[in-house]
């Protein structure tokens, strides 16, 4: 059987299991319940509320996931702390990163772009970058493989993306975190005539976009933080798109643990760098509006989000619209 000339054999051969749609319910869990945190002002709320929901339905998913990238130390995190284990303990074995909430200021401010996601890759191929917080990072599609690089000055990098797409460099747009360490690069990207994104926050959904085929944005650059990294290229991965990162250290001290933990500051970090495995899945819910998905919404009687979910494997991108019975979530 053929669709196009193409065999439907080789497209399917070995169906599996995809992960990410089962993940997903943690995400919209988490999402759903931060919703009441809206513009209330208390991110620290919201985010105990998203961890708890996604710690929850996490626990149902009949997998073996270590907290690679979590909300932090066991001593200051009593749930979804880096080390810990999550899901059934059947299943495939896996590293995991989360944040319940990316964007918690933004949640409490009502501002768009906060979302719930996780990022899964199989056992021992995520980059343990915990000891070193902060990491440059450019990110584009496809088109950036081979085109641009960490190494060279932005306008050179907007100038050789804009000709590896086929349009004006005026009609480059780069996202960037809205930070006082970013003033420079910003008035270096506008000056190559690219128009700028400024983000208030979340580099991961500002990276995600900029592979997106499609996306009003073309490339995502800036020190964020080094986790948002790794997750970035976990979606970056299922997407075909580029990304590269190298590691900011704050102090000398914050350096040599990174050294002592076999981190690299002179190198530069590859998409296989940051994640080995090539079987990664990246699942996002809307906690509010933003380009990347849709926020939470009560529509009568239902409740609705709107998840975006990757699979590098099968190289699917997936959107996800689920309505969900809101009495079903009325809190006890």
């Amino acid at each position: 059987m053929s669709m196009g000339g193409v065999e439907t054999g080789a497209l399917y051969r070995e169906p599996d299991r995809n992960l990410a749609m089962e993940l997903v319910r943690a995400t919209e869990a988490a999402a759903i319940r931060a919703v009441p945190f809206i513009g209330k002002g208390d991110k620290n709320a919201a985010d105990k509320a998203a961890v708890d929901a996604m710690r929850k339905f996490l626990g149902t998913v009949s997998f073996d996931g270590v907290v690679v990238i979590g909300e932090g130390e066991k001593d200051h995190a009593p749930m979804l702390f880096n080390g810990e284990h999550v899901g059934t303990g059947d299943g495939p074995s896996c590293d995991i990163a989360v944040d319940p909430i990316d964007g918690t200021s933004l949640t409490a401010a009502g501002r768009p772009n906060a979302l719930s996601m996780i990022a899964v890759a199989d056992r021992g191929s995520m980059l343990d970058a915990s000891s070193v917080f902060y990491m440059e990072k450019i990110v584009t599609g496809a088109e950036g493989r081979g085109v641009v690089d960490i190494r060279k000055p932005i306008g050179e990098n907007i100038r050789a993306l804009a000709k590896a797409k086929g349009k004006d460099v005026s009609d480059v747009r780069v996202a960037v975190l809205d930070r006082p360490r970013h003033e420079t690069l910003i008035r270096d990207i506008r000056a190559a005539g690219a128009g700028t994104r400024l983000l208030l926050d979340g580099d991961v959904a500002g990276g995600i976009n900029s592979a997106l085929y499609g996306s009003r944005i073309d490339m995502c650059v800036g020190v964020g933080g080094s986790p948002e990294g790794v997750a970035t290229a976990c979606a970056i991965k299922a997407l075909g798109g580029f990304i590269q990162g190298r590691l900011v250290p704050k102090t000398d001290e914050e350096r040599e643990r990174g050294l002592a933990a076999g981190l690299r500051f002179d190198d530069v970090y590859e998409a296989d760098d940051l994640v080995r495995s090539d079987n990664t899945f990246f699942v996002a819910t809307g906690v509010t509006d933003g380009e990347l998905v849709a926020g939470v919404t009560r529509k009568g009687p239902v409740i609705r989000t709107e998840s975006i979910v990757l699979r590098s494997r099968s190289g699917t991108i997936r959107r996800v619209i689920a309505d969900h019975l809101a009495e079903k979530w009325l809190d006890d």
